[in-house]
């Protein structure tokens, strides 16, 4: 595994991180297995939020992950997210400072920790003055309960003006940001890669392989193959994410993998983690076997002529995997 710096943040993470949003497995004892197991193969940074689960909603991950917590607390850097509805309360949503000192301690509970490494706003709260969830954030890296503060799903001017904010009321300061990116999806490349690269942030790309697009497990023309993300969706939305660039990205990748004795997933992952501007790549994965292929991404090296195929065969690519 390879290991970098944070952003401007003195904290190294390792290149891919484990996200806990498990969309195929519904067993604590599975789940439990493949936390452990990319952690045995030096993965470091595990990603949270306060209502991922399993995939049949009984257990919320941050329970799963507490267990392992008890003999791998000190060597992780454990993210949880704020922002999305849980619950049908008025306050039960959003960036205020009620719901962000309410969540941590349910985070921290569910957890069984006394702190959370990062801690993320997982969107833009358009109601609540961002003075105010600032400054809750500052009160929470005083006490020690949160270690760095970041945010996903912010647009570049967003971000710009939580820097700008926590400069101005000397509170600290944003260290990260988590967005979709993968080479079905290049958007934050057009203004967000600017800034960072300008404050120094950390980019946690999510959605690396396109909601799964990018596997080797899909091919054009065909359904989804049982077992896997796609099925049950919404089957013309499936065909057309698997039209137009999607078809010349795949060849590129499934060529090169071929050529290089790689598979699909660690190409394209390969390809996202290669970007400068790019700190960690997040993968879910549906057990032991996907955990162990993802992170083939790591330790080896595209050459300038196979990066600059893939990117020709995605430019303008940004297609949306919300919703699923």
């Amino acid at each position: 595994m390879e290991y970098v710096r944070f952003g401007r943040a003195g904290v190294k993470v390792s290149r891919l991180a484990l996200g806990l949003g498990f969309r195929g497995i519904s067993s604590p004892d599975e789940a439990t297995r493949v936390i452990e197991h990319a952690i045995d193969l030096g993965v470091n940074l595990i990603d949270c939020s306060n209502f991922y689960g399993l995939a049949d909603g009984s257990m919320l991950s941050e329970e799963i992950l507490a267990g392992v917590l008890k003999t791998h607390r000190d060597d992780l850097v454990i993210t949880s997210k704020v922002f999305g509805r849980i619950g049908p309360g008025p306050n039960d949503s959003g960036n205020s400072r009620h719901h962000v000192m309410r969540e941590v301690e349910r985070s921290l509970r569910r957890l069984d920790t006394d702190r959370i490494d990062v801690y993320l706003l997982h969107g833009y709260d358009e109601d609540t003055p961002l003075e105010e969830t600032l400054r809750a954030l500052d009160d929470l890296i005083t006490q020690g309960k949160v270690l760095y503060a970041g945010c996903s799903n912010f647009a570049a001017w967003q971000v710009c003006k939580a820097l700008w904010t926590a400069d101005r009321l000397s509170a600290g300061p944003i260290i990260c940001v988590q967005h979709p990116y993968s080479l079905l999806n290049r958007a934050i490349e057009t203004d967000l890669f600017g800034l960072v690269r300008d404050q120094g942030l950390g980019v946690m790309a999510f959605s690396p392989l396109g909601a799964g697009l990018l596997s080797g497990d899909y091919r054009t023309g065909t359904a989804p193959p049982p077992g896997t993300l796609w099925v049950g969706k919404d089957r013309a939305r499936f065909h057309a994410s698997m039209s137009g660039s999607a078809v010349a990205v795949l060849g590129e990748l499934s060529r090169i993998a071929a050529e290089r004795g790689k598979t699909v997933a660690q190409t394209a992952l390969n390809w996202v983690i290669s970007k400068s501007e790019v700190t960690v790549a997040i993968f879910g994965c549906d057990g032991v076997e996907h955990l162990e292929d993802n992170l083939g991404a790591v330790g080896w090296e595209l050459s300038e002529d196979e990066m600059s195929a893939l990117d020709k065969a995605s430019e303008g690519a940004s297609v949306s995997f919300v919703n699923l």
